[in-house]
């Protein structure tokens, strides 16, 4: 019968769906701490790229990545890092005047001032301590138990005080300030998240290991 057969084949196609799936949920949750520092490196390695692809004259390449970091980076010059110019960062004054008042927040740079980054200078900040806090829980895994919610805003308040009080224009924050405080979020993130992500993929593993177990 036609029917019989589509039907089986859906049972097949599903009992080896599923397969696949188990597969890749076991993968994802021996090697989760790999996964993660791999694709936090990726994150921040773009946005140093960005730059590096505009000076070799890739535009191509160069603007998709600005493009999706903006989505969750307003990337101002006079916030970023630049790369090949005289100085590793600008101004609000020093950018009206090499671009213009117009170009104040959307300046990318020239082959005389240096291209700047995809990232700015605190998310920057927040990635790169955040990879080196994956590698350093490669060597304290399992030891290092998660901060209290409320010291872990706490470690926040730093980054909070000082984006708050440049937002009205009260002030203006420091390349200094925002690595440092960026740094401490960044770092006290990962703190918090790996090693409930320790205990969820354990839980998994173990799941995956009962009704194996259960099937065999």
């Amino acid at each position: 019968m036609p029917e019989e057969s589509l039907w089986r084949a859906r049972v097949r196609f599903n009992l080896w769906f599923v397969r696949i799936v188990d597969r890749v949920q076991i993968f994802a949750g021996r090697h989760w701490l790999a996964l993660v520092n791999v694709a936090l490196v990726l994150v921040a390695a773009l946005p140093i790229l960005a730059p590096v692809l505009l000076a070799f004259g890739l535009d191509w390449l160069a603007w998709p990545i600005y493009t999706v970091y903006h989505m969750v980076c307003h990337q101002w010059p006079f916030r970023t890092f630049f790369l090949f110019g005289p100085q590793p960062f600008y101004s609000v004054s020093d950018i009206a005047l090499l671009a213009g008042t117009d170009q104040v927040y959307t300046f990318v740079g020239n082959a005389d001032v240096g291209y700047k980054m995809a990232f700015c200078e605190r998310d920057l900040a927040i990635t790169l301590a955040a990879i080196g806090m994956g590698l350093l829980y490669i060597v304290v895994r399992r030891r290092l138990a998660p901060p209290s919610l409320l010291f872990y805003a706490l470690l926040l308040l730093p980054i909070a005080l000082d984006g708050f009080t440049q937002l009205p224009g009260w002030r203006e924050s420091t390349a200094e300030l925002r690595l440092a405080t960026g740094a401490l979020a960044g770092a006290a993130t990962v703190w918090l998240l790996f090693p409930y992500l320790e205990l969820r993929a354990d839980r998994m593993l173990a799941s995956a290991a009962n009704w194996t177990e259960g099937t065999a």
